[in-house]
């Protein structure tokens, strides 16, 4: 059993105890979410649950605020300049609050410029392609890369993001080329792909499952070490060829508020996010998203980031990879 199913069976019993933890807080204002995303995404569709809970459970007014681009940059530097008071939160993921520290060369915050708050939800990425490829398995699409290198375009939601360096890394274990196409966000990446624009992407599976359901794109593979309940006959692509063994990506989603941000709005909140997540009706959606909850402390979610960090470091230094932060 993994340690993300043994936190959600624990949920229940931790709840009660995280409420007491927390010390009151309530807003005094209305708050705001802030999306480093296009509208459509996980990133989003996270910020947009947890505000209507809020909003719900404490009377006031909680929006979400889409400020997409610079591969999640942009948006997360907003919140970093943000008062510390717990009236803003960032809706967070993979990219810019892991990979990018060791992607960008320049970024104007580091991971103390945040403060973990709650994670949210783990889900694998899936690699989808429109219809009109000619290829039905991981080996089959492999082999029409070869024949075709650098033809095919594939999109992401942002340079940096892990869509995007799971095709980075996709294409360097099995010595192909695809030109790469960044939008800003996994909406306009998956339209775009939808209508043909873009041959193939690797998408979030919370939000990918969708079109796949709906016969829209094929999908191939997904970035998980093991197959996804959701999509049991697709398998996880490290299983479809050897060089691929070692292939491996999970993205998650959660929320962080500016540094300094001071204790009671962060008990607060992260005890609410945890009730959110107890709540069956999320647990479904999750699940029908093909992604599984993932409850627990502020520390419980410093430290899962800070192991995120160094993972992706080891990755991209291996790989050579460095731009700059737009």
């Amino acid at each position: 059993m993994t340690i993300f199913r043994r936190a959600a069976l624990a949920l229940p019993l931790a709840i009660p105890a995280l409420a007491r933890a927390q010390s009151g807080w309530r807003p005094s204002q209305g708050m705001r979410i802030v999306v480093p995303a296009a509208p459509g995404g996980t990133t989003d569709i996270m910020a947009r649950l947890l505000a209507a809970h809020l909003g719900q459970r404490w009377g006031g007014t909680v929006v979400a605020e889409n400020r997409s681009g610079g591969g999640g940059t942009i948006g997360t530097l907003e919140v970093v300049r943000a008062p510390a008071d717990g009236h803003t939160l960032l809706s967070g993921n993979i990219g810019p609050q892991a990979i990018g520290y060791s992607l960008f060369r320049n970024l104007q915050y580091r991971p103390e410029s945040l403060v973990p708050v709650g994670n949210m939800i783990r889900g694998p990425n899936v690699l989808v392609v429109h219809p009109s490829v000619p290829a039905r398995t991981v080996p089959e699409f492999v082999a029409h890369l070869r024949a075709n290198p650098g033809k095919l375009s594939y999109g992401s939601p942002g340079v940096g993001q892990s869509p995007h360096l799971s095709g980075v890394w996709f294409h360097q274990l099995t010595g192909t080329e695809g030109t790469h196409v960044p939008f800003r966000g996994a909406g306009p990446a998956a339209v775009e792909l939808v209508a043909g624009n873009i041959q193939y992407m690797f998408d979030n599976l919370t939000t990918g499952i969708q079109q796949v359901r709906a016969g829209r794109v094929r999908a191939l593979g997904v970035t998980s070490a093991e197959r996804n309940p959701q999509l049991p006959d697709v398998p996880a692509i490290r299983e479809t060829m050897p060089e691929l063994a070692p292939y491996e990506v999970n993205t998650w989603f959660g929320m962080f508020a500016p540094a300094n941000t001071p204790a009671p709005p962060i008990q607060a909140i992260n005890a609410e996010i945890n009730a959110l997540l107890a709540m069956p009706e999320t647990q479904a959606r999750f699940a029908q998203m093909g992604g599984v909850p993932m409850p627990g402390t502020p520390d419980d979610f410093g430290a899962f980031v800070r192991a995120e960090t160094e993972k992706w470091a080891a990755v991209i230094r291996r790989e050579g990879l460095q731009m700059d932060a737009t």
